[in-house]
């Protein structure tokens, strides 16, 4: 009962076979694995509490998941951080035609209040304010429509030239669409100033 540990014999820790694990461990026998860290105890407890007991609280937990994910995107919008960006608008190409629409004064961004203005011209029943207002969207629409092929064709050369093994799919038309936002109102915020070239 009161012997010493060195007189005991010690159990072969370098040979463990599959019967052994299946017999009750003695608590004074060694274990046969390391110890596992104090961090990594810590995590499986986790792990383990933080299972969802029922299908009520799984979803309340992947509810509270995507709106931690979204208000995340939301900020990256904001600042422009590249890793919680949409998946539409990540990637050096998609960067560089934001920078490229940023960098110009464009017709189209301008189009929401200028169709505010005509549109408050052709109510007014005065016949030459109302022809005024029809030139005026003809005119409007004849110059987007200008300013944007001059985009399209310009931006096109310009990604050929900087990335020419990139796939380019659908990042001419991101950009002729952020043109038709208003400047201040663009996701991601504008990272260059007017007149910058990126």
């Amino acid at each position: 009962m009161f012997r010493s540990r060195s007189k005991e014999e010690k159990a072969p820790t370098g040979k463990v076979t599959a019967d052994l694990s299946k017999q009750p461990r003695d608590p004074e026998a060694p274990k046969g694995r390391p110890t596992p860290k104090r961090s990594e105890a810590q995590t499986q407890r986790r792990r383990a509490q933080s299972a969802p007991l029922d299908r009520k609280e799984a979803m309340r937990r992947q509810r509270e998941a995507r709106r931690a994910d979204l208000a995340k995107q939301r900020e990256a919008l904001a600042g422009g951080d590249e890793r919680y960006l949409p998946p539409r608008d990540k990637g050096p190409v998609r960067r560089f035609v934001r920078d490229f629409v940023d960098s110009r004064f464009c017709i189209a961004e301008f189009f929401l209040p200028l169709a505010v203005v005509i549109l408050v011209l052709s109510m007014i029943r005065i016949p030459q304010l109302q022809n005024i207002a029809m030139l005026l969207w003809l005119g409007v629409i004849v110059m987007i429509v200008v300013d944007s092929i001059g985009i399209w064709i310009r931006l096109k050369k310009q990604l050929n030239d900087r990335f020419p093994d990139e796939p380019k799919r659908g990042a001419v038309a991101y950009g002729l669409m952020r043109t038709l936002q208003i400047r201040r109102l663009r996701l991601p915020k504008p990272q260059v100033k007017r007149g910058e070239r990126p």
